[in-house]
């Protein structure tokens, strides 16, 4: 098994001939309107069997951009719609819209259910979303080898759970930005990270026990991507400092490689050919 960071949260994982995604999106600009489009994000390598989504903020659910990947029918795993009325679910409705318009076959599924989809075996597991949306994480299979996607999770007491069900992981992709929102539907502002900082994303990764520790959702080119989002201004040194040789910095559109050699996993990155 391979993966392909696409930027941001976005992640190709490639097994066999096949391949999914997980929180991959084309265009930030409907949230973070400050992005420079057409920076910082990839597209995946090939047609893809099945698509896994976090949660339903519009940089972690891209229809459009699901739709032209796609193969005809793949499944869209998804969390539960919000509660409440169209306030409580302001950060979540585009992307929902969005789905229903481009006919996607989304399913919602529940923490600690699990779905074979060709050669992976993709599980829901609980997260936390800082806005107080529904969120999954998702840990996937395949070639005897297990990672973890973290979405934008802030840290939460399920890791012990997690652990206990799935160590030990051949690598964690973990949100690292630390974002501290200040949003006009959730006031006063909560001071505290939305999202995990570096040393918490490297306490998951270290609770999880995870041979790699790869940080996401953080995109040093964009820096003012929207009024009231503040991020860590270094995550990916500060995340090398606490993670040691756990840490793996995977660049946008580079592959690391997951292979067995005698019982223990090995790891190359490469831009553009397989290893």
């Amino acid at each position: 098994m391979r993966m392909r960071r696409l930027g941001w949260a976005g992640l190709e994982i490639e097994a066999g001939s096949e391949r999914l995604v997980i929180d991959y999106v084309r265009d930030l600009s409907p949230l973070f309107t400050g992005w420079k489009s057409g920076e910082g994000l990839a597209t995946p390598s090939g047609k893809v069997t099945a698509a896994l989504v976090t949660h339903l903020h519009r940089d972690h659910t891209d229809a459009a951009a699901l739709a032209d990947v796609l193969t005809p029918e793949a499944p869209v795993l998804r969390p539960a719609p919000g509660h409440g009325d169209d306030v409580d679910n302001v950060t979540t409705l585009p992307a929902e819209h969005e789905l229903v318009l481009h006919r996607l076959a989304a399913e919602v599924v529940e923490p600690w259910s699990t779905r074979e989809i060709g050669p992976f075996r993709a599980t829901a597991v609980p997260a936390v979303d800082g806005l107080g949306d529904p969120q999954l994480n998702w840990v996937v299979e395949a070639d005897g080898q297990r990672v973890f996607h973290g979405g934008d999770t802030m840290f939460h007491g399920c890791w012990w759970l997690i652990a206990r069900r799935f160590s030990p992981f051949d690598a964690a992709f973990l949100p690292a930005n630390g974002a501290v929102v200040d949003a006009p539907h959730l006031q006063p502002p909560s001071p505290f990270p939305a999202a995990m900082d570096p040393r918490q994303a490297v306490a998951a990764a270290e609770i999880l026990d995870a041979r790699y520790a790869v940080p996401m959702h953080y995109e040093a080119e964009q820096p003012d991507k929207i009024a009231g989002y503040v991020e860590v201004s270094d995550p990916e040194a500060e995340f090398r400092l606490h993670a040691g040789r756990r840490a793996r910095i995977l660049p946008v559109g580079e592959w690391l490689n997951l292979a067995h050699a005698t019982g223990n996993s090995a790891v190359a990155a490469s831009s553009d050919h397989k290893l």
